[in-house]
């Protein structure tokens, strides 16, 4: 069984067919799902998934194109949510993501530390979108050394990836694992200890080889996982058994 560590099922995209989808997950070789929020109004939409479903948790939290909402009512709906509800595992998707900056990189760091802070509090693991940020990504990790979790998508450097790996964090691959061009994927995917390797698919974005275009869905994280055995020679069925496990302790599952 696999376990997709960022899947977006509260999204519009699937709207037609949410509920089917869900319920087909362990029938798609789907064990575990993490349905991390992106703005107030989708962390309480994860939220109401994870109740519903017992494979299905959620994490709260404002991304960076939503950052300038991350105010202290907002900062205290996440803690009641945390608090009222054990499946909520982790607080994000949270981060920097400076690639067009319609959100001014004061008000997305601002909002990240606030929210890195909120972590710390709750003693829970995060969830970092960092997007051609990595000096500010970095610099802010380090302001928070007991926070960790996972830096999801990640596109950043081999060697950044083991820095974080050095202190306790998890790198999760898309589908992008799968693409021609991935190189520093790639590369990263080889470099880094299996240990803290997750696997997700970021649906309905970043849809895998052959499908790259297409609505992406959790029955496509197999994709990655058979990229991932290829690139590190082990078999399709320890590469699921060891990011399954890696997932659930990532979230303490």
């Amino acid at each position: 069984m696999l376990f997709d560590t960022h899947a977006h099922m509260d999204d519009r995209a699937f709207d037609p067919d949410r509920e089917a989808l869900l319920a087909a997950l362990p029938e798609r070789g789907i064990g575990l799902l993490m349905n991390p929020g992106c703005s107030l109004s989708s962390s309480r939409n994860a939220d109401a998934l994870s109740r519903r479903y017992d494979y299905v948790y959620a994490a709260v939290g404002s991304h960076p194109d939503v950052a300038d909402e991350v105010n202290d009512t907002v900062l205290e709906a996440y803690r009641s949510m945390c608090r009222e509800n054990p499946k909520i595992r982790a607080i994000g998707e949270i981060g920097l993501d400076y690639h067009y900056e319609d959100i001014p990189r004061e008000i997305q760091l601002r909002a990240f530390r606030a929210q890195m802070a909120l972590a710390r509090e709750l003693d829970l693991p995060v969830i970092v979108h960092e997007r051609e940020a990595h000096e500010d990504g970095m610099a802010v990790v380090k302001e928070f050394p007991e926070v960790t979790g996972v830096f999801h998508c990640y596109s950043g450097s081999p060697e950044m990836a083991q820095w974080l790996v050095a202190r306790g964090w998890y790198i999760g691959f898309t589908g992008v694992l799968t693409f021609k061009n991935a190189r520093r994927a790639v590369q990263t995917a080889q470099a880094i200890p299996l240990e803290r390797i997750v696997l997700e698919t970021d649906c309905p974005y970043m849809s895998p080889e052959p499908f790259r275009g297409q609505r992406n869905d959790p029955g496509r994280l197999c994709r990655m996982a058979q990229r991932l055995a290829q690139l590190r020679d082990l078999s399709e069925e320890a590469v699921q058994d060891i990011t399954l496990e890696n997932g659930k302790r990532l979230y303490r599952i």
